[in-house]
């Protein structure tokens, strides 16, 4: 006997749902809403204003911080994803059962890791190295831990391929870097495209681990405002906060693009 699940969603479920990203939701548009105020506070909002995002543009130095920030995430996420994917196909090709799950447990645990002990161990191994804190070190240590988050996103892809695939493309007289080329990377690219995204993320709101890890000259955005904060909010951050969420939002629509271009049913072995 066959039981279905009952998918239909009650009023009880809705309700709750809308609760929850009302909760998630409301900070971030009062801070948008708030961008505008030609009051300069973050309440009794008097007029409508483009001020704040001009003084923005107008801040050199707050811009190359937003620079250092997008090349410090873009080549971290690069990077990790390319040794992650790597790292993916590794852990997959092990038989070993023990050993598979030794390596994904090693691995789950960088993730699950608070973001002071990992930044203070950067700290302590970069000053033990005699590498000078600075962009280098931030570069590093997001590389290092975006490779994990890259290896959750590739492993589940390569658990779905048939390994009927692989042995077909074998039979045709295909070599091993045509099979990875040809048959695996095309199938794991969604996930790939996930993992690049995720780290692109997680490398872009990290304060914690960069915080250890900054030096004197360099620093993110992260960093940047917690420190404007400390001395007293001024809404051109309000601003620099909704073009960042605009910006995760033109992230979020582009990596669905490619993920529906990418999905199963699209996916074909090349000749």
């Amino acid at each position: 006997m066959v039981y279905k699940l009952d998918q239909r969603i009650t009023p009880l479920s809705r309700i709750f749902l809308v609760l929850i990203f009302f909760i998630l939701y409301a900070p971030i548009f009062f801070l948008v809403f708030y961008s505008f105020n030609s009051g300069g506070t973050m309440y009794n909002f008097k007029s409508f204003t483009l001020d704040w995002y001009r003084e923005l543009f107008q801040d050199s130095r707050l811009l190359i911080i937003v620079l250092n920030t997008l090349v410090i995430a873009l080549v971290s996420s690069l990077f990790a994803t390319i040794i992650g994917t790597l790292g993916a196909l590794g852990i997959h090709s092990i038989r070993k059962r023990q050993t598979k799950n030794t390596l994904l447990s090693l691995n789950n645990v960088l993730i699950v890791s608070p973001d002071v002990i990992i930044g203070a161990s950067f700290l302590i191994l970069f000053t033990m190295a005699g590498i000078k804190l600075g962009m280098y070190s931030v570069l590093l240590s997001h590389i290092a831990f975006s490779i994990p988050i890259v290896v959750l996103m590739v492993l589940p892809k390569l658990s779905e391929m048939s390994p009927t695939l692989i042995d077909a493309a074998r039979d045709l007289g295909a070599s091993q870097w045509n099979v990875l080329t040809k048959v695996v990377l095309p199938f794991i690219t969604p996930g790939i495209f996930a993992g690049f995204f995720m780290a692109l993320t997680y490398s872009l709101d990290d304060f914690a681990v960069t915080f250890f890890v900054t030096g004197n000259g360099f620093t993110t955005l992260s960093v940047e405002i917690y420190s404007l904060a400390r001395r007293g909010i001024s809404l051109n951050v309000n601003a620099l906060s909704a073009l960042l969420f605009l910006f995760t939002l033109v992230l979020v629509v582009v990596y669905y693009f490619i993920s529906q271009r990418n999905r199963p049913g699209r996916w074909g072995v090349k000749k």
